[in-house]
């Protein structure tokens, strides 16, 4: 079990231990291709209460029910307790929720966002749980899922981040992809996201660097934050006893840049919120300079500067970006001991394309479907009301 790093902040109020017991909160779920709409729903639910438990399933379930996941299940585990706001994690947690693993976990209740979740054969997840009274529900992030970034992978465009140079093949799928008439996606029920000055401030944490503490800048894209991200910074974290880790993140045009192609994947505002769940990260520069300068070194009072095994890219005028934190004996490069990259998670996109393509068309037919079958259910008390009379 890893304790959050969050103290306080936007949990429920506490009390004595003579007051109250603590409340304790599960959720569940895939977590695959971890992003912020996942950290945003797991925050709420710790708000909800005091103890947050996270079960994440298996690669066998998900591939039963949903279609192959882009991470392997030990990936996953490692990426949700890598969130501030969770407490535990449970591996290997059932598909369906049901009130045995609740009480085996001495959980009062489960959260879920109020989008839909169904079993292989369309029953609702979450029924016997909400049918006891034991089920919360949170608001769905507005404009992310997993299907939509895998989308975006599948297409090879160079701008679609930006409304400039966008290729007719992104701009179509801009306008159509994952949406019905009513301008909400019809797998995931969200629309495009809008950054806001609130959504910052519920996924920062607010604190300065205290005395004592040993000021750390990383510098990066970050896109779409995986593992390999995950155990730089917790190598990062672990090098000094009392350490403050600022990530600086690149502008989406400076990225591009340097990694050419169709990167970044996701924007300067999504990258933002997903760096800030991190439990090894303190503070995000937004929009960082790619040449780490001495302005930057001396307005945060940084001590150490860190960088990964990944290649160095020159500034645009052939400088290295990272000259003046070496010239000051500051510069340090971490092993974090994996190799998984963004160009990586993309291969594994591409690769299995077909099956990513059959896994979203599964899941908008089984929504779909289940929304019909609402709608008939919701129908019916009227019919009979109408023979009444």
């Amino acid at each position: 079990m890893i304790r959050n790093g969050h103290g306080e902040a936007g949990g429920a109020k506490r009390l004595g231990p003579r007051a109250r017991r603590a409340v304790r909160v599960w959720c569940d779920g895939c977590y695959d291709m971890v992003h912020y709409g996942h950290s945003n729903q797991l925050r709420q639910a710790r708000a909800m209460g005091d103890h947050l438990i996270v079960g994440v399933h298996t690669d066998e379930e998900i591939a039963k029910h949903k279609g192959p996941p882009v991470f392997t299940q030990e990936e996953r585990y490692k990426m949700v307790q890598a969130i501030k706001w969770v407490d535990e994690v449970v591996p290997a947690a059932p598909y369906v929720t049901t009130l045995e693993t609740l009480d085996k976990y001495n959980c009062d209740f489960c959260v879920h966002g109020n989008d839909i979740t169904l079993t292989v054969d369309g029953r609702d997840t979450y029924e016997e749980v909400k049918q006891a009274g034991r089920y919360r529900e949170c608001k769905r992030t507005q404009g992310v899922s997993t299907t939509d970034l895998v989308g975006r992978m599948l297409l090879v465009t160079k701008a679609h981040h930006s409304s400039q140079e966008m290729s007719s093949e992104y701009r179509e799928y801009a306008d159509s992809f994952g949406k019905c008439p009513g301008g909400r996606n019809p797998w995931t029920g969200v629309s495009q996201f809008l950054q806001t000055s609130q959504k910052i401030i519920q996924f920062a944490s607010g604190k300065e660097p205290q005395p004592g503490e040993t000021v750390i800048y990383v510098a990066g894209a970050f896109d779409l934050f995986h593992i390999g991200h995950v155990d730089f910074l917790e190598k990062v974290y672990g090098l000094v006893e009392r350490p403050y880790v600022i990530a600086g993140l690149h502008f989406d045009q400076e990225v591009n840049h340097y990694k050419g192609k169709n990167y970044p994947i996701m924007n300067l505002h999504e990258r933002t919120l997903s760096v800030l769940a991190c439990r090894y990260v303190s503070e995000v520069v937004i929009g960082a300079p790619y040449s780490v300068t001495a302005e930057l070194l001396d307005h945060f009072k940084v001590d150490l500067v860190c960088h990964g095994k990944t290649e160095i890219v020159p500034d645009k005028d052939g400088s290295d970006p990272y000259e003046e934190p070496k010239r000051r004996g500051i510069f340090c490069q971490v092993d974090s001991g994996n190799d998984l990259t963004t160009d990586l998670i993309v291969q594994r996109i591409i690769k299995n394309r077909l099956e990513y393509e059959a896994r979203n068309q599964k899941k908008e037919a089984k929504e779909l479907a289940f929304q019909e079958a609402m709608r008939q259910q919701e129908a019916q008390p009227e019919r009979e009301s109408d023979c009444d009379f």
